[in-house]
């Protein structure tokens, strides 16, 4: 159990400390490779990514969910800096217990015990910007209550200044990465407001509970901005269902429904689902997935979002001029790669990625469990040429979080999925914008 430190002072020296180890990791690496002559940095990101995430723990917050958003490789950090912030998505150390009372006291007029039949002090999650708790109301229903830790949407401003100057570190010089804290921070303060991530609850469970999916509904008379609270959803996450050695089919079910729940999101051309970890899924004892977050979800601008689209039939069709032009539009390049070596080697590897990319959607199923294709895809983005700095419009943080995150929960699984349904709304849907 931890304290949750609220103040500027406080959170600045932990951002200060941060800095040093870095700086002390790379100039120790340095004098090391001077004598010795060793050049792999691979340990050297480890412990750096280590030392990062665990003084990011003690702040929480923004420190944190910066960290969860770069977890999923976006090419701009390196392998082991993004293998070690996935823990921001579920290993963080919980407050105390009577922190928790008081917040609840604080935000709902009352102690647990006066509000609830019985309340579990014990978290059963606890990720960057709140904890989650079960309870049970006095009519007997099952109940989870999301906490958000305290300070943390006050502390939003000053640390995003903080961390924009500790990414500044360890990125390269001249990258420009202020586009995407700043698509961070935006998002982030719509996760610090629970009044909005029930309303999202509410419009998800309209349009997506059914005999296949299962989503909480939220309860506002005993919810805040600060206080969450929501039906709860029995199931396990990812880790503890595989430990089950689940035969074949059963992960092909599941497999098949987080697959056409992403698809289905963009029949509409609504609201995704942005935060695709397996933290926030379940798979319930009735065969359901239970979808059981909702504070980052993204209405992405229709025409990033259409072009973006675009990027899966043009990369299956080779059709080398329409490629050139979606990464102009979504500014993948930064230069003409017919001019430039450097950016000509960038636009080949990000062709070739790209129709690896699209792979499951050549033929009318697809298996995620082909280590050959789990290789294949570790190798592209580990080995990412000419520039580890950010590319691509702003946006790409989410939609390769979301992307990128079904194709490694699918991977995990080892799911065997049908494509036909999804390769049909993706068509039916880039047919209307033609």
């Amino acid at each position: 159990m931890e304290t949750f430190p609220s103040t500027k002072y406080q959170r600045g020296k932990i951002f200060a400390k941060t800095g040093f180890k870095v700086g002390k990791n790379y100039a120790e690496h340095y004098l090391k490779s001077l004598a010795l002559g060793k050049k792999n940095k691979s340990e050297l990101h480890r412990k750096t990514a280590e030392d990062v995430f665990g003084e990011f723990t003690k702040l929480r917050g923004t420190a944190l969910k910066i960290a969860q958003s770069f977890s999923i490789d976006q090419g701009f950090l390196p392998t082991e800096f993004s293998e070690v912030m996935t823990k921001a998505q579920y290993k963080v150390p919980p407050i105390n217990k009577s922190l928790v009372r008081a917040i609840i006291k604080q935000e709902l007029g009352k102690f647990p015990e006066f509000l609830f039949n019985d309340f579990d002090p014990e978290a059963i999650a606890a990720a960057s910007i709140g904890q989650v708790h079960k309870a049970t109301l006095k009519n007997g229903k099952k109940i989870a209550i999301k906490i958000q830790y305290p300070g943390v949407r006050e502390t939003i401003a000053s640390d995003i200044a903080l961390a924009r100057t500790l990414f500044k570190s360890i990125l390269p010089r001249g990258s420009e990465v202020d586009p995407y804290i700043d698509e961070v921070k935006t998002t982030l303060l719509l996760e610090t407001d629970y009044i909005s991530e029930g309303e999202s609850i509410n419009r998800f469970h309209k349009r997506f509970s059914n005999e296949k999916v299962i989503t909480p509904e939220w309860i506002p008379e005993l919810s805040t901005e600060r206080v969450l609270t929501m039906s709860f959803v029995d199931g396990v996450h990812l880790d503890e269902f595989l430990t089950g050695n689940p035969a074949q089919p059963e992960k092909d079910h599941y497999g098949q429904i987080f697959w056409d729940f992403f698809h289905n999101q963009i029949k509409d051309r609504d609201e995704v689902h942005a935060d695709t970890h397996p933290g926030n899924f379940l798979f319930t004892p009735d065969g359901k997935l239970g979808v059981i977050d909702f504070g980052c979800v993204k209405k992405f601008p229709e025409d990033f979002f259409i072009n973006y689209l675009r990027l899966l039939p043009t990369h299956l069709n080779r059709d080398e001029k329409a490629i050139l032009e979606l990464y102009n539009r979504l500014e993948v390049l930064k230069d003409n790669p017919e001019t430039n070596a450097k950016e000509k080697e960038f636009y080949e590897f990000c062709k070739h990625y790209g129709f690896t990319f699209a792979m499951p959607y050549l033929d009318d199923s697809f298996d995620f469990g082909d280590n050959e294709y789990k290789d294949l895809i570790r190798n592209y983005t580990r080995n990412a040429p000419v520039t580890t700095e950010p590319r691509g419009n702003k946006h790409f943080i989410y939609t390769t979080r979301v992307h990128l995150g079904l194709y490694h929960f699918l991977m995990k699984l080892g799911a065997k999925i049908s494509t036909v349904q999804s390769k049909e709304l993706l068509e039916e849907v880039l047919t209307e914008f033609a």
